[in-house]
Parts: structure tokens; sequence; C-alpha cells
């Protein structure tokens, strides 16, 4: 069984366009996707229709999803005064969304539980215990071990924090966090996500893919969107920024 895992597309048509050739390339049996995939970039509609479109896929709502499901003046304010350039886009994108698009990430579960080849596996955006916590690169490992004590999984995905990771514990489980398609925070600004190989066995082999494409044609189209703070999101998808 061969997966392909992906994450946090931020209305990125561009780059999610280029990460399902690579995929339809090597040719895979499901697609997991860990959500975030309407705000902050240029092409909400397009890229949740996209999505929409993926041949047996698995997918959960991720935190920014959630924010635009239960969008308020209040959630704005918040969202804005925290990160002032995600706010203005989630009020912005909201302009544009497809009702159909909003409904379909409000009804989406916050994690799930797959079973492939008897290796049991949970999609999570951030964490299984929280939409937006963080599981970054060198963490200690006590502390990624209590981060996923309550997960009944020997595979945990997630994303959220557009930097790709992994960890294999003590307690047998294995944490990979697969980066981000849409707006990545490596060095090279470039699309990841991750490639999983299950065996018949139950034994599985997980490792991070690269994509490249065009990241200044995105970040110029997210700027000439002209909201407030649009040029400073459009500088995180450069490399240097």
């Amino acid at each position: 069984m061969k997966i392909a895992v992906i994450s946090d597309i931020h209305a990125n048509t561009l780059a999610l366009d280029a990460v399902l050739e690579q995929i339809d390339k090597i040719g895979v049996d499901r697609v997991f996707c860990l959500g975030d995939i309407l705000i902050a970039g240029y092409d909400p509609n397009g890229t949740a229709q996209k999505i929409l479109n993926i041949k047996n896929l698995e997918i959960i709502q991720g935190n920014t999803d959630k924010m635009v499901a239960n969008y308020s003046e209040e959630l704005f304010e918040k969202a804005k005064n925290k990160f002032p350039c995600m706010g203005y886009a989630l009020r912005e994108d909201l302009k544009i969304v497809d009702k159909k698009y909003i409904d379909f990430v409000k009804n989406l579960p916050e994690k799930k539980y797959i079973e492939s080849n008897n290796l049991k596996i949970q999609l999570v955006h951030g964490s299984p215990r929280a939409q937006d916590e963080n599981i970054y690169p060198n963490l200690d490992l006590e502390n990624v071990e209590q981060i996923v004590a309550d997960s009944e999984a020997e595979l945990i995905l997630c994303g959220h924090t557009h930097i790709p990771c992994g960890y294999s514990l003590n307690s047998g489980k294995t944490v990979v966090n697969v980066g981000s398609v849409g707006r990545s925070m490596t060095e090279d600004k470039m699309p990841y996500w991750a490639l999983l190989q299950i065996n018949d066995d139950a034994t599985f082999q997980i490792e991070h893919k690269s994509t490249k494409y065009d990241n200044t044609k995105v970040s110029n189209l997210i700027k000439e969107r002209g909201f407030l703070h649009s040029d400073e999101l459009a500088r995180m998808y450069l490399r240097g920024e």
C-alpha cells in the first residue's frame, strides 16, 4: 500500500498542482490530507475543488479550516492581533470562498484513525492533543511521548508547523510531521509532503518528499490581492524571508 500524505495547502493551487503531478507519476493507492486547505493564499476555491477531485482521499480539518467554519468579528480581531497578515487574509478570503467549501471543511473531523495492512494510523493536524499544537524539529523525545501518549496509533501523521520532521519513540510509536504543500517554512520554500509505504506485515517506510514550483509567481499573486498586510504574507513564500 502506497500513500501520499499532504497538509497545509493554504489556497495555493500552483503548489498543489505540482505536488499532485509528482504523486501521479509515482503512483499511489490513497492520499491523506491533514487540513488547512482554504485560507491565506491566492485561490481558495480552486484549491478546494482540486482536493475534492482527489481519488481515494482521507481528509481531516485543520485549525484554519475551523477558523473559516466558525468565523466571527471576534475571531478576526483575535487573529489580527496575534498575526495580522493571517487575520486580514481570513477576512478577505471569506468574501470569495464558495459556501459549499465552507460547509465542507466545517463538517470534517479534527482527527481520524485509519487501519491499513494492520498498521494503525492516526491523522491529526497539530497533535493528538490539540488541533493547533506544534510538533517541531528537535523536540525532546520525552516531550513528544507526552504529546502522543493518548494516541492508540503506531504511526501519527501531522502538519500545522509547515516544517517537516519525524520521531521514532521508545514507546514504539512513530510521529511524522509531513510539512506544508502551500506555504512551506523550510529554507527553500518548496512544497513538502510524505510518501508512506505500508507492507503486508504492517511494517512501513516513510520519507519526506519535496517538489519544485514557481513560488515567486505565487508570492506576486498574493501581493496583487492588495489587502492589508498582503505584502507581508507574500514575502513568506520567498527564500531568505
